[in-house]
């Protein structure tokens, strides 16, 4: 639908914003998290930077960060406000993660000392700081002043989505291929650094059963390259195709069961790569959700698996509607929707 995809990316940047805007992060929170096996809190930042630029171009299916974005490229100073609100916030969290609904070693969207300065507050402080980019920004030159500044673990996140050519290029509508991604991974572990992958589950034009399988080979296929894999569900976002569909009553966001199913048969292919999944919007109709009666547990069983990285408990999980979801998944091909 090259049409509704332009249109599409064509509204996702907003207007430049102004000095008052530039100053302020888009949010922050904390979250639960793992680091081996000791449970942690994670500190999670979001910069306010121009964000992605493939978003300019052409924009991925489902996703509708862009939004939350200056609209031009911030100022070191402006960055370095936004910083400082951070860590007046910041209680010494092991676990931090910054994102700029983009690519953080863009130099559009944040400028070399900047991200020195950044990774480099929390040194001596946390122990992991991870932050987003795409394949074509990881490079030795970009990666090295990092690691000298931040003495901890550095983790380098991908949003691969998936291994397969045609979904990654065709459905999430990338514009980079799984090989490049997998050999950005193989940069950043050759750096000692962590390497980590998202897999998308359900993006637009495959069915419930194709979605699955599609994460299922994508951890197969990834898992010797990455040191953690997870797994994030589709919700729906708005200004997005996926939302274009949704709204016509042509996508509905994944089952909860089908995450379940994912990240059982992901556990037994894993070998030693971590596998996780922390859904987004989880129980809600915008989200992976289920009946609505069975949510919660579903959710919390997700959570506990991913930060113990014991996957047998999933087994046990149960509720009525995991029939419906197997009748409904087995008759979509049919054209029949859910």
């Amino acid at each position: 639908m090259p049409s509704v995809a332009g249109n599409v990316a064509h509204d996702r940047r907003p207007a430049a914003g102004g000095p008052e805007s530039a100053s302020r992060y888009v949010n922050l929170w904390t979250e639960p998290e793992a680091l081996g096996t000791e449970r942690v809190r994670a500190f999670v930042l979001i910069l306010r930077t121009r964000g992605c630029y493939w978003a300019d171009a052409k924009g991925c299916s489902m996703c509708g960060y862009s939004k939350d974005t200056l609209g031009r490229s911030a100022t070191p100073e402006e960055l370095a406000e936004q910083l400082a609100h951070a860590l007046a916030r910041y209680q010494g969290e092991p676990y931090v993660k910054v994102y700029t609904s983009g690519s953080f070693l863009d130099d559009r969207e944040v400028d070399p000392v900047s991200r020195g300065r950044i990774v480099g507050a929390f040194a001596g402080k946390a122990r992991r700081f991870l932050f987003e980019t795409l394949p074509e920004f990881i490079t030795e030159a970009n990666l090295l002043p990092l690691k000298e500044a931040f003495p901890g673990e550095l983790e380098v996140a991908q949003g691969l989505e998936s291994t397969q050519p045609e979904v990654l290029a065709r459905f999430v509508n990338k514009g980079s291929t799984p090989q490049e991604y997998l050999e950005a991974a193989d940069r950043v572990r050759a750096l000692g650094l962590q390497a980590k992958g998202y897999l998308l589950l359900k993006p637009p034009y495959l069915t419930e059963n194709e979605a699955a399988h599609d994460v299922a080979r994508s951890i197969e296929l990834a898992a010797s390259r990455f040191d953690t894999l997870s797994v994030n569900p589709v919700h729906i976002q708005n200004g997005t195709v996926v939302e274009w569909l949704f709204r016509r009553g042509r996508y509905r966001p994944p089952w909860l069961w089908s995450l379940v199913d994912v990240l059982r048969e992901g556990a037994r292919i894993r070998n030693s790569t971590r596998l996780v999944s922390f859904p987004t919007a989880g129980g809600l109709p915008r989200g992976p959700h289920n009946c609505g009666e069975c949510d919660r547990a579903v959710l919390e069983a997700i959570e506990e698996a991913s930060l113990s990285q014991e996957f047998g408990p999933l087994d046990a999980l149960d509720c009525a509607c995991r029939a419906t979801w197997r009748s409904l998944s087995a008759l979509e091909p049919l054209g029949i929707e859910a």
